[in-house]
């Protein structure tokens, strides 16, 4: 077992990095690992389907992203949304954090905006007089690493097709491939985790099991449930929809809402799903580390040192792997 962050970490060439998507959602390349024998593909996203069986089922994540990105007026403060609280309250965060201290009102997003208490991690819990005008004010939280602000490509792209109940304030990446297309040459059903906090936050811990997850909320309905319990194997599309799985007891799935702060690494032993797709990820991640432990992390890191020679592009806009 790798306890160390470190033993997660890779080396990336800067250029590899998508900072947009490409202009056919299922043109992606797609890298296909057997787990079992270490072996390598190299396939289109369009091939996906030929690997799921009649009684196979993909599962996906319909969670929307809101436009969770504000900023105040006079352009100095901004705000990311990170999880509704209660009645006009938000968990958030911040900057200039010397400045968004308790007790500092600011108007934002066509409301007054409190600053009630920080937080160990840094967030800050913020008081609005009235719900915060997402669709005039806000924009898509893309992640930081593309190093440009978002645009109107991105309010329909930084989102799955499927997607239904919003909450989340990054993309299920895996799920920004498919098309109405594919979706329609496969079993599938969807479950909805909220992506939260935990996506902008890295692993500041030097060992793996000194890392917390935060808590992020999810539902599965009773036709998600049914459709899970009569599979014969689960694909979990994208880490989002491996967590939610994964977090369940033992037994038959329930229909139920609940919240999870699950966090997967070597030597996880899953129960649920049977394959992974997944985009390819940051260094020490803890991303990296679920897939890790699905594929095992030698596996994963040759996988990934390939990807990196045949120029496969990294991270939210960019390609995927199967892990079979």
């Amino acid at each position: 077992m790798s306890e160390l962050v470190a033993d997660y970490d890779f080396t990336l060439p800067p250029d590899l990095v998508a900072s947009r998507p490409l202009a056919e959602r299922d043109a992606s390349r797609m890298l296909v690992l057997d787990r079992h024998s270490g072996s390598l593909e190299h396939r289109s996203f369009r091939d996906f389907p030929d690997y799921l069986g009649p009684a196979d089922l993909a599962v996906l994540n319909d969670s929307r992203v809101i436009k969770a990105r504000l900023r105040s007026e006079d352009e100095r403060i901004e705000l990311l949304l990170v999880e509704p609280l209660g009645p006009g309250e938000w968990l958030c965060l911040g900057k200039p954090g010397r400045k968004i201290r308790p007790g500092f009102a600011f108007p934002i997003a066509g409301a007054m905006a409190c600053v009630v208490r920080t937080l160990e991690n840094g967030s800050r819990v913020v008081q609005f007089d009235r719900e915060p005008d997402l669709e005039h004010f806000g924009s898509v939280p893309i992640p930081p690493y593309l190093h440009r602000e978002a645009d109107k490509e991105d309010e329909v792209r930084y989102q799955t097709v499927f997607a239904d109940a919003p909450g989340s304030v990054a993309a299920p990446t895996a799920g920004l491939h498919f098309t109405p297309e594919i979706l329609s040459r496969i079993t599938h059903a969807s479950i909805t985790l909220h992506v939260g906090i935990a996506t902008f936050l890295p692993v500041k811990a030097e060992r793996v099991i000194e890392h917390r997850m935060h808590s992020e909320r999810y539902t599965i309905g009773e036709q998600t449930a049914r459709a899970i319990n009569t599979a014969r194997r689960i694909f979990a599309v994208g880490t989002t929809s491996a967590r939610v799985l994964e977090s369940q007891p033992a037994g038959p799935i329930v229909p139920h809402s609940g919240a999870t702060d699950i966090f997967i690494h070597p030597p996880f032993s899953f129960q649920r799903a049977g394959a992974l797709l997944t985009n390819f990820h940051l260094p020490k991640s803890t991303l990296l580390m679920l897939v890790c432990a699905f594929a095992g992390r030698e596996a994963v890191l040759v996988a990934y040192a390939e990807a990196v020679r045949e120029r496969y592009r990294f991270f939210s806009y960019g390609d995927c792997m199967l892990v079979v």
